[in-house]
């Protein structure tokens, strides 16, 4: 049986239907393609969770497909910062409360802007880390958006 991680409480809470998804994670390959592999979907379905600072807002959270790269210039301008940076791994766990390959868009340790690439709407569902490494979450798009209170744009290439 899975977990209840802090992320699937918050979908209870806000009675949004979801599905956990345990799978074996392996700590040399934390990337979103292998993670697809184990949970059987198509690595577009499955969307990695990041960590940036802006400028101007200070800590963002951004979820792309898990195929593609982050486009720091558009995350700036979609966040109204000049400069956006990925934050150092060894800050994430004290800022998010998560460890590397386990941190979710849902339940992060404080309410952090969150924006998502906008191709996230042509999707029937999408697997998001539910808070720790080896669980996802499975859930509707639309429903992620509403919960997390993202802002969706070109965010990725």
């Amino acid at each position: 049986m899975a977990h209840k991680t802090n992320a699937a409480r918050i979908l209870d809470q806000n009675k949004i239907a979801y599905e956990l998804k345990e799978y074996v994670s392996d700590e040399s390959d934390l990337s979103a393609f292998n993670v697809a592999r184990k949970i059987g979907l198509p690595v577009e379905q499955v969307y990695k969770t990041l960590v940036a600072r802006g400028d101007k807002t200070g800590i963002i959270v951004a979820c792309i497909q898990g195929d593609q790269e982050l486009n720091l210039k558009s995350l700036a301008a979609l966040s109204k910062n000049k400069k956006v940076d990925l934050v150092p791994l060894k800050e994430i766990q004290p800022l998010t409360g998560y460890i590397r390959g386990g941190v979710s868009p849902l339940g992060l340790k404080k309410n952090y802007p969150v924006f998502i690439q906008v191709d996230i709407l042509k999707l029937e569902k999408v697997a998001v880390s539910a808070g720790m490494r080896g669980l996802q979450l499975f859930l509707q798009p639309g429903d992620l958006i509403a919960v997390t209170g993202a802002q969706t744009g070109i965010i990725s290439s």
